[in-house]
């Protein structure tokens, strides 16, 4: 159990982050400390140099003013003084040959490097060694220069008191950064967890969703405006479209089975009237004929159902074509007028002569067929369907089917484009709540849409808007 939740955390997105803040941390760190130590380094070597440039401009006064017994003289004193194992003195010939020193007794290991002085001899400037010496951790400083004609000053300084600081900070910084890793990373850690907070409560839901099928959940949102309340915000969206998606197939399942049904029922019971019977041809003829009917129906259900699942998924594609929208609006008027004198209403028409407009003509033929043939439908005898043009500009084509039918509801008013889907009063008619469905479709495919407006018992105004020139599949 616990190795299990150890690999969890090691594996988890915190854990990197936290492992990345540390590292670039500490890289920083140590990047900061190497600049800081080099820079001490250099102004440590400055002083040394510095210091040793002005006892070399010492002696050099003193050998140029009062001769080399009080170069001497001096020379011994100020080792003295400043330590006989901190410095010394030498002053040298050409050929490297001593003529006075300070006590070298602890200098035993400084020789005198030949290839110096042949370089001072030939009127180089005063020239810096760094030594190394043996059995001891400090290294020292020597300074080379000529203080007369023929004569070289070698001085030199231990770097030990130097060093002891270097040593010091070295210690300081080990210890020092092992402390703010150990803070860093405990700072990365929980500022990685509380970042990520909110993706765990992401998650969380996601898990309660897929293991109690509670579509309902949603993610709290903090209100913080953030990337986390983005994502929540995106997720809780994405679950509204699958929740609503999920409650449209199960209505749609519902509608389907209780459309399917009758038409079924029907098919059964003609056929077993007439086999129940003593039928003669013409009743075989006749249950025949009410069985293709029945048939034609669940087919053109069908093939709608289709159409609109095909369209809406991008399957069936819009095959734009120049057209005059005006002649297939009058078309679709001629066609249902017939049959709307036989139920005594009113269809007229108010439409410009010609229209052009670039789409479907096949589409738009059945999207307006199903809206003047719904308008005709629910219009009692003696009512009007009137068809007209509105908002005729250069970007929209806007289309107008009012009727003084029966009205629809409010409640009903927002499902009325559902599938499957029809009003409590339209039972009574025949159809399965399909035409407006696929109109809607037809109608955004071509980068439009479909709205209405009703009063019950006033009758209904459907505007179709259609978009020049902007054919789409969704």
């Amino acid at each position: 159990m616990f190795l299990k939740k150890l690999n969890d955390i090691v594996h988890s997105l915190a854990f990197r982050l936290t492992l990345w803040y540390t590292l670039i941390f500490a890289v920083t760190a140590i990047l900061a400390f190497s600049s800081f130590y080099f820079l001490i380094a250099t102004v440590i070597e400055r002083e040394t140099d510095q210091d040793l440039l002005n006892q070399m401009r010492k002696f050099s006064s003193l050998l140029a003013v009062e001769g080399m017994d009080s170069v001497r003289r001096v020379a011994i004193v100020e080792s003295q003084a400043g330590g006989e194992r901190k410095i010394f003195f030498r002053v040298l010939s050409r050929s490297g040959e001593t003529f006075l020193s300070s006590n070298m007794s602890y200098w035993q290991d400084i020789g005198v490097d030949g290839t110096v002085i042949t370089r001072l001899a030939k009127g180089s400037e005063p020239i810096f060694v760094t030594q190394p010496l043996p059995r001891r951790r400090h290294d020292v400083r020597i300074l080379y220069s000529m203080i007369g004609s023929g004569v070289v000053l070698q001085v030199g300084r231990s770097l030990e008191e130097y060093g002891r600081v270097i040593v010091l900070f070295k210690r300081v910084f080990i210890g020092t950064m092992t402390i703010l890793i150990i803070c860093a990373a405990l700072i990365g850690w929980f500022m990685a967890r509380r970042a990520l907070s909110g993706m765990e409560t992401v998650t969380r839901t996601a898990k309660a969703i897929s293991s109690q099928d509670a579509l309902a959940m949603r993610v709290p949102v903090r209100s913080r405006n953030d990337e986390i309340d983005e994502l929540a915000q995106t997720f809780n969206a994405m679950l509204e479209r699958i929740e609503h998606l999920v409650t449209g197939i199960k209505d749609m399942s519902d509608n389907v089975a209780h459309d399917l049904r009758s038409p079924l029922t029907r098919i059964r019971g003609i056929a077993e009237v007439t086999l129940s019977s003593n039928p003669t041809g013409e009743e075989y003829e006749h249950m025949a004929a009410s069985i293709v009917e029945e048939c034609d129906r669940l087919l053109a259900m069908i093939n709608a159902t289709l159409m609109i699942s095909r369209i809406e998924t991008g399957v069936e594609t819009i095959d734009g074509t120049d057209m005059d929208l005006a002649a297939v609006v009058r078309n679709a008027c001629e066609l249902f007028h017939p049959a709307a004198e036989d139920k005594g209403v009113a269809l007229s028409w108010r439409l410009p002569d010609t229209d052009p407009y670039h789409g479907d003509v096949g589409q738009i033929q059945r999207m307006i067929a199903n809206i003047i043939d719904n308008a005709v439908k629910y219009t009692p005898s003696g009512g009007s369907v009137s068809v007209s043009f509105r908002d005729h500009d250069a970007d929209t084509a806007s289309i107008e089917v009012t009727d003084t039918g029966m009205g629809i509801d409010c409640d009903d008013l927002s499902r009325i484009f559902e599938r499957f889907y029809r009003c409590d009063r339209s039972r009574s008619e025949t159809g399965a709540g399909l035409g407006l469905s696929l109109a809607r479709v037809i109608a955004r495919a071509h980068g439009g849409d479909i709205t209405v407006e009703s009063t019950p018992g006033s009758g209904s105004t459907f505007t179709v808007t259609l978009a020049r020139r902007n054919i789409t599949t969704l």
